[in-house]
């Protein structure tokens, strides 16, 4: 499969979902809305890739009956990393670099989150490490606990519903669709992380010009 030339077979939304159904992907999704060290899973690839194989031998549920379960698992994880900054402080201020933590990730969050605020909830929800940091920076920003709840259930809702439907509606359109699986993962990856790619040209050129 084309993506495992770039991620561990292991990480493959496919083989999430071949290996541990609708446990393991709910488990995944959970991780990677709002535990620090779950940035690198998959996420918008794993939910259009869920919606792909909805009511098949792989994932026997409807999307009727699939997105309500993500969404609490999209809900709550990010309210895990939410709780977390707000009980453990400025918890990346001395934190040394690691695989699991870059300080460029949290600035990038924190610039996000000062140019749209709550909103940030709902845009952010669909570009990666976005989405996995800024629940603990809101949560160390110590920001209204009600407000999270509805913008975090809001952006939930929004980013769930429409790349599960998105993936189960294409799947039907084209049935072939599911053969390709590892490449549509790919392009995915590579439209969400887009943002990122574009900040980070940004931020160097804007060094560059800078220096000289």
């Amino acid at each position: 499969m084309l993506l495992e030339s770039f991620l561990p077979k292991e990480l493959s939304p496919e083989t999430i979902i071949h290996i541990g159904g609708v446990a393991l992907l709910l488990a995944v999704v959970f991780c990677e809305t709002g535990l620090f060290f779950g940035f690198f899973l998959p996420g918008d690839s794993l939910l259009f890739t869920a919606g792909l194989l909805c009511k098949t031998e792989w994932l026997t549920l409807s999307p009727a009956e699939l997105i309500p379960l993500l969404i609490l698992a999209a809900t709550f994880g990010t309210a895990a990393g939410f709780f977390f900054g707000r009980w453990t402080g400025d918890f990346f201020s001395h934190r040394k670099e690691n695989f699991f933590y870059r300080k460029r990730y949290v600035d990038m969050t924190q610039e996000y989150f000062q140019k749209y605020g709550m909103m940030a909830f709902v845009f952010g929800r669909f570009i990666p490490v976005v989405r996995t940091f800024l629940p603990i920076l809101a949560g160390i920003a110590k920001i209204d606990v009600k407000k999270f709840w509805i913008y975090n259930l809001l952006g939930a809702t929004l980013w769930v519903v429409s790349v599960v439907l998105a993936g189960y509606w294409l799947g039907r359109l084209f049935p072939r669709l599911s053969e390709y699986i590892g490449l549509i993962a790919l392009i995915m990856i590579f439209v969400s992380t887009l943002p990122l790619i574009i900040s980070v040209f940004r931020k160097v050129l804007a060094t560059s010009q800078n220096q000289k």
